[in-house]
């Protein structure tokens, strides 16, 4: 894990917390009574089907949205409020950027709008990319705007990045390079990132804290090194009457069956069957199976569950 002093001292050991966040649509619902905190200095993912409520969550962190229940805290503080402000980025799916700016255009703005703006970082990541200053947004190629979005998202140093999907377009290549740059830009300033993703293998990489969204609710949130071992993955054989009654001993997230023969995500309650095979499931199977099984029990850590009564700080 990463060393969260910095973040810590700046504020709380907090990044981000919810609290009974709720927020209604003329169509429905995309959140409803949604509470969970994201510990400073962590790489989190937001895993979720479409629809679930990941956009919405991010732009109520964001301040773009008002919640219509509940709150959300930056660093003990209101999101809203402007000392907050400054202490976090976000980076939506579009990306925008003025497309008849250049890329030296769109810098200096980043730099005359933001107080502690890192200009010499900002420079660095766009020439890594070979981007040429002069280039005009409209020009770039899609990892090339991301690119030089990920550059005004670092550029301005925030303690929390909130990044939804942003290299959801972008082919393998592309993904790979700037999810590093990613990870060693967060590394290497202690940055906090909470970042939405459809790839569970990009996740299982990067991401050591995960926060699960289905139908509006939180399902899943907590570090992934605690929650992933509290599951097993067992096989066995049926039996006349259907699936064995030993597996009532433990809470079933997932079963499957083919011809005589089940195999089934538990969180053990006890000891194994001795009959059955077990095995341990990966980050990416944990995830799935949460996902295919929106009437399984949620899973959230103590610690990722702020206390109703609790103080921000």
């Amino acid at each position: 894990m990463r060393d969260t002093t910095a973040s810590a001292a700046a504020g709380t050991r907090w990044a981000l917390e919810a609290r009974g966040l709720g927020r209604r649509y003329r169509r429905g619902r995309a959140l409803t009574d949604c509470s969970f905190r994201l510990p400073a200095g962590r790489i989190a993912a937001l895993v979720g089907p479409n629809g679930a409520g990941k956009s919405t969550l991010l732009a109520l962190a964001a301040g773009l949205l008002e919640p219509s229940e509940g709150e959300v805290r930056v660093f003990g503080a209101p999101v809203t409020d402007p000392a907050a402000m400054a202490r976090w980025a976000y980076l939506g799916q579009d990306k925008p950027l003025f497309r008849r700016f250049t890329v030296a255009d769109h810098l200096r703005m980043g730099r005359e709008l933001n107080p502690g703006w890192d200009q010499e970082a900002a420079e660095r990541i766009v020439l890594a990319g070979g981007i040429a200053p002069r280039a005009r947004a409209g020009d770039l190629s899609g990892g090339q705007r991301t690119r030089v979005a990920f550059a005004l998202a670092f550029g301005k140093r925030p303690e929390l990045l909130l990044l939804d999907e942003p290299m959801a377009d972008l082919d393998p290549v592309a993904r790979e390079e700037l999810g590093a740059l990613l990870l060693s830009e967060a590394a290497e300033h202690g940055t906090t990132v909470l970042m939405s993703s459809h790839l569970l293998g990009e996740v299982e990489q990067m991401c050591d804290y995960v926060l699960v969204l289905d139908g509006g609710r939180m399902r899943m949130a907590g570090e992934t090194d605690e929650l992933v071992p509290m599951h097993t993955l067992v096989s066995g054989v049926t039996t006349d009457d259907g699936l064995p009654a030993a597996l009532d001993n433990h809470t079933v997230i997932e079963v499957r069956t083919s011809g005589r023969h089940f195999s089934a995500l538990v969180r053990r309650e006890g000891p194994l069957d001795p009959a059955w095979q077990p095995a341990e499931p990966s980050t990416e199977e944990v995830l799935l199976a949460y996902l295919r099984s929106p009437g399984a029990p949620a899973l959230l850590s103590p610690t990722a569950v702020p206390h109703r009564k609790e103080a921000s700080a």
